[in-house]
């Protein structure tokens, strides 16, 4: 038995001691009373009894000591702000960030905000964001944030839920070259929403001026200019840190909730035993902090770990070239990135050769970790030629936290298999079930789900609806928490996640994963990335439909490309994939943040009412897909 899997036995038979003694990296001002408390099943809590404070974790204690860390850390760069869209590179150290949090978190003190009251954060990548995100938790506030440039009803049912006392918000974000004023979009979302805040801290900045409400909105640099600095408010390690909306809800959104005790163990111990990576090195996710790896691992778990965090505005391609991401690593010596596979894909479109890679020295670079949607066997390929360093998929989810699945290079660097994420992590206990909730073996694909009690770090419950946490997570399976997606077990224990459950299609009673098809469609050497989705037929139920994206520079006519598509899932996959029709669009449409909306592709497939969700990038690439499966249709998507 290997290192990883002695752990994750450990884990599982005795959690009490193992999380116990992970949660002795932390600084607790009172200690927990149990570790696991399962009093009151299927609501498991980590560290009742405990109290600490996950801003004094992050930042205080690497400037103050204690706890047997030194304070060598004070002058250590916290953060770096890169920005190519507005040409700015800043650095902040640990005093440095810690000095401007607690002085905004006697801002939002001054405002009213106490223990448990929710900020609404809706801010672009800038540092202020994740000082607004740490302010809050000093204070033992509830931060909850939004991303920037949703749609005002998107942000209004969000306010209507949380409620906050307050809104941090900017004047303008910025989309490459466009810029996209926030404050306008702001005052719409309040004017919809039922409930009203107290007050909006405004961030001026130099690309857009916003209109200050009287008597409403505050001048960020003017409020803080008349307060004082705070210190951290202890709270209880159950009670909420934050509230992250799941993206694409319509009504009520799930507001999934994070507690401070367990998320700050989990993520303290994920940086180094998931990545591998210590105190005092530059740790780099391309993200936003509207999402869950922005909260994860742009803002809580590098600082948690005493590393330096990468703040990043830009994109992969555009800002300005494919070679970005290089600069990035090189310029700020970044041992570990870790990003979506999108953004892997939309490099190789652009500069499939590798040309701008070769431009930066990246000595510093260890290791490369994707995750937001499944890495294909193709793009993994393509990186690691590229990089010659370990690519590691791995799997994990906005409710989880943090991952479920991961080749551990802290713990024990396992042999990859291009499209597996690997192992289970320690604390999952994860297994594949049929639809009854038989426990089915390797090579038998179906649900995958997690044996309850979920390990520390993951939800607890959603913002107010402890039914809904239990409907939507715990009722399907009974003393499991069902993932959504599907997926197997190969004979030595590696994981394969197909893709969510609802792709999974029936072709004249053939059960097929589109998740393979895609798998195959993107080893065709013309194909930069794809998407297959399931379309309704009266004769067979469901047929699959792909679409394409050419790498740059290719000359084939599409024509050309997809009947070669067509024929390799036929050799690949078989004809009873019943794989007739694939096209070539100039782009997929996807959520900002890289996933391809393929629920939204199936429901225009299907000739079913559309609404265009506020998280996605490009709106005229659903208009392209409707053309595809619609020609005759004028009808806009």
């Amino acid at each position: 038995m290997g290192r990883l899997d002695e752990l994750h036995r450990q884990s599982l038979e005795d959690p009490q001691r193992f999380w116990g003694e992970a949660a002795q990296s932390i600084h607790w001002y009172r200690r927990p009373r149990v570790v696991l408390d399962d009093s009151n099943t299927p609501f498991y809590r980590w560290f009742s009894g405990g109290e600490l404070n996950t801003c004094c974790n992050a930042l205080d204690r690497w400037i103050d000591g204690g706890d047997g860390i030194d304070r060598r850390r004070a002058d250590q760069v916290a953060l770096i702000y890169d920005s190519p869209v507005t040409n700015t590179v800043a650095r902040f150290t640990y005093r440095e960030l810690r000095d401007a949090v607690a002085t905004f978190a006697g801002l939002l003190q001054q405002l009213g905000v106490g223990r448990g009251d929710r900020v609404v954060i809706y801010m672009p990548m800038v540092p202020e964001a994740a000082i607004a995100m740490l302010a809050c938790a000093r204070i033992g506030a509830i931060h909850s944030v939004v991303f920037g440039g949703f749609a005002p009803h998107e942000l209004a049912i969000r306010i209507d839920d949380a409620k906050p006392r307050v809104i941090v918000s900017a004047s303008c974000g910025i989309e490459v070259k466009r810029v996209i004023e926030y404050k306008p979009l702001l005052d719409r979302a309040i004017e919809m929403a039922a409930h009203q805040p107290d007050r909006c801290v405004i961030l001026q900045r130099p690309m857009a001026h916003a209109s200050l409400v009287a008597d409403r909105d505050i001048d960020w640099h003017e409020g803080v200019a008349r307060v004082q600095p705070v210190p951290c408010v202890p709270v209880a390690a159950t009670d909420p840190l934050y509230i992250l909306y799941t993206s694409g809800t319509t009504g009520r959104p799930k507001g999934v909730v994070r507690d401070n005790g367990g998320h700050a163990v989990a993520l303290r111990w994920s940086m180094s035993n998931i990545y591998g990576v210590q105190p005092g090195e530059v740790y780099w996710a391309a993200s936003d902090v509207g999402w869950v790896v922005g909260h994860s691992y742009i803002v809580y778990g590098p600082l948690l770990a005493g590393c330096t965090s990468v703040l990043y505005e830009g994109k992969p391609v555009g800002t300005p070239d494919p070679g970005a991401f290089w600069r990035v690593i090189s310029e700020h010596q970044v041992t570990t990135l870790f990003t979506a596979p999108t953004a892997f894909r939309a490099i190789k479109k652009e500069d499939p050769g590798g040309a701008h890679f070769r431009r930066y020295d990246l000595a510093s670079f260890r290791a490369l970790f994707l995750a937001g949607e499944r890495t294909d066997p193709d793009t993994y390929h393509w990186a690691t030629d590229l990089l010659r360093r370990p690519v590691i998929d791995h799997w994990w989810q906005t409710e989880t936290g943090w991952p479920v699945a991961a080749n551990c290079l802290g713990i024990e660097a396992l042999p990859v298999k291009p499209g597996s994420p690997t192992k289970p992590v320690p604390g999952y206990q994860v297994d594949i079930l049929a639809p009854d909730g038989t426990v089915l073996p390797a090579t038998r694909e179906g649900a995958i789900a997690i044996k309850l009690p979920l390990p520390p770090g993951t939800l607890p419950t959603l913002w107010n609806d402890d039914a809904r946490f239990v409907s939507s997570y715990l009722t399907q399976f009974p003393g499991y928490y069902v993932t959504g997606d599907g997926g197997f077990f190969d004979a030595d224990g590696y994981l394969n996640v197909m893709g969510r459950i609802d792709d999974v299609i029936n072709v004249a009673g053939h059960r097929l994963s589109t998740g393979a098809m895609e798998e195959v469609i993107a080893t065709h050497p013309a194909v930069a990335e794809c998407a297959v989705i399931g379309v309704a037929d009266e004769l067979k139920g469901q047929v699959p439909v792909g679409f394409v994206v050419l790498k740059a520079g290719i000359e084939t006519e599409p024509a050309i490309v997809e009947a070669a598509l067509v024929q390799l899932i036929r050799e690949q996959i078989g004809a009873v994939a019943s794989f007739k029709r694939a096209h070539v669009v100039a782009r997929l449409p996807k959520t900002r943040s890289g996933k391809i909306l393929r629920a939204t592709m199936r429901a225009i497939a299907d000739g079913k009412p559309v609404d265009i969700p506020s998280t996605i990038d490009d709106p005229a690439a659903l208009e392209e897909i409707k053309g595809a499966l619609h020609p005759d249709s004028q009808q806009p998507a």
